[in-house]
């Protein structure tokens, strides 16, 4: 997500918070349902209601008093006719924002932004900026668990064990990185030979990796490739095919800086979600 639609999330969000007093005399900011559903892309106020409800879930399950952060309220809204009438709606704290956007399809930008807008308290743009890169990261390295998960499962099915696995990875790294070995690249990167390559990758090389894997993964499918030659050739080639492209725009992946060790992104991750709540002020006794 490039920096001006940042800005522009960042403003239509920024422009629908309220403040209310709590009963400690502190500001609260907060957002009603109605005006956040239109922002996240919600064009039905049902499906929207799922969602929250969702959210209401998941702060039960963290053992979290739910009234603290979602209240359930009514508003007048004028009809067609200028006639008024009563509608459902929620008052809001960024905690409750937050997982509601948690409980959203990530693949949606405004949910995107969302997930990381109200886990920053400040919310500075650098600060989102750098989160929503490091939720692409932590999400591109999902998927090629995934789809290294999938071809393991794809390719047992066709004769080739857990070792045949391990040297069909290997050879389509050495494919992606022009020659360079899994191991070369772990010296090369000063990472620890116990270590999976793909953790210290940046998110560009993480998503070629992947590219590659499902390239094979369909082919593996669709051709019913039997073997660990035949199945090898076909992963190594799809390998080369995605460093000719990278190649195409001037990138050599074996010249990319490490990243930073993904294991630290998740416990950091895990630990800054742990303090969104107890930083996050709570509503007004009802």
């Amino acid at each position: 997500m490039d920096k001006l639609k940042i800005n522009q999330y960042k403003s239509s969000f920024d422009a629908i918070a309220h403040y209310i007093e709590n009963d400690q005399k502190e500001q609260v900011e907060i957002w009603f349902a109605r005006e956040l559903q239109t922002i996240l892309g919600y064009a039905r106020w049902e499906n929207f209601v799922v969602a929250i409800n969702r959210a209401v879930e998941s702060c039960k399950t963290q053992g979290i008093n739910v009234d603290d952060h979602f209240r359930e309220v009514t508003k007048m809204v004028v009809l067609g006719s200028g006639a008024k009438r009563e509608v459902e709606d929620y008052m809001l704290t960024r905690f409750a924002c937050y997982l509601i956007a948690q409980n959203g399809d990530p693949k949606k930008e405004e949910i995107a932004f969302a997930q990381s807008y109200f886990a920053i308290q400040t919310r500075k743009i650098e600060l989102i900026e750098e989160r929503l890169n490091l939720k692409s990261r932590l999400e591109t390295r999902d998927k090629l668990r995934a789809s290294e998960k999938q071809l393991s499962q794809n390719i047992y099915e066709r004769g080739v064990d857990d070792k045949g696995f391990g040297r069909i990875r290997s050879k389509g790294d050495t494919a992606l990185f022009g020659g360079h070995t899994t191991e070369d690249m772990k010296r090369r990167l000063g990472i620890k030979s116990t270590r999976p390559l793909a953790d210290f990758l940046p998110t560009l090389t993480i998503a070629a990796k992947n590219l590659a894997t499902e390239m094979t993964n369909y082919n593996v499918s669709e051709k019913d490739l039997q073997g660990e030659s035949s199945i090898t050739t076909e992963h190594v080639q799809n390998n080369k095919t995605v460093r000719e492209m990278l190649g195409k725009r001037g990138i050599k992946p074996e010249e990319l800086p490490p990243a930073e060790d993904i294991k630290k992104m998740e416990r950091r991750v895990a630990t800054d979600e742990k303090k969104i709540e107890q930083s996050t002020k709570k509503l007004p006794k009802k």
